[in-house]
């Protein structure tokens, strides 16, 4: 059974940072592209940041470039994303995907993939 669990969410002030960790059991990690994305109420969901399989490959948003950090370590079967100077904007559940289409940091069109339950960042001004 896949298992994708997200951790390391909370509420944090503007200019502050943030690192959530996604940890995957049920699947050969490292056989996988794998993606941060995020949905605010009211809002699409959209690709947040992107990695391939061996973590030589990233894909950010133009949103938050230069603010933050996607890695992996496929050892330990877990994905990081280390936010740094976040805004209120930033505000929204962040998930954890595998078998994302990591060249445009979306869903790949025609695969589930396996998904997190999300965990929730809040960015006060």
């Amino acid at each position: 059974q896949v298992q994708v669990v997200e951790s390391g969410g909370g509420l944090v002030q503007a200019g502050g940072s943030l690192r959530l960790s996604c940890t995957a059991s049920g699947l050969t990690f490292d056989d996988y592209s794998m993606g941060w994305f995020r949905q605010a109420p009211g809002k699409e969901r959209e690709g947040v940041a992107c990695i391939n399989w061996s973590g030589t490959s990233t894909v950010y948003a133009d949103s938050v470039k230069g603010r933050f950090t996607v890695s992996r370590d496929n050892a330990k079967r877990t994905l990081y994303l280390q936010m740094n100077s976040l805004k209120p904007e930033d505000t929204a559940m962040y998930y954890c995907a595998s078998d994302i289409d990591a060249a445009e940091c979306k869903k790949a069109p025609g695969i589930a993939g396996y998904w997190g339950q999300g965990t929730q960042v809040t960015v006060s001004s």
